[in-house]
């Protein structure tokens, strides 16, 4: 599977992550071992989901280290590019 990926290193719960998108994407944050599940196909929990209007912000819930991935598996359309930034 093909996906932007940013890992986002240690945050803590509230950090605000902001992503801009070119192109309606599935935006995912997830904690390490959801992120290892999401890499191998498997069930994986995350915030975010279909993003249609950019930018979107998701909250960090909890203290840990968070990885974020973009990709547009199951949606029409092509490539996609995006920014990622964090507003501590």
């Amino acid at each position: 599977m093909k996906f932007i990926y940013k890992d986002l290193g240690s945050r803590r719960a509230g950090d605000v992550v902001e992503v801009t998108l070119s192109a309606v994407a599935n935006v995912r944050l997830m904690d390490t071992a959801n992120f290892n599940f999401y890499k191998n196909g498997a069930k994986h929990i995350y915030t975010g989901g279909v993003v249609r209007e950019s930018p979107i912000r998701l909250t960090v819930p909890t203290l840990g280290h968070w990885h974020l991935t973009v990709d547009t598996v199951g949606l029409q359309g092509g490539a996609v590019s995006a920014g990622v930034r964090v507003l501590a």
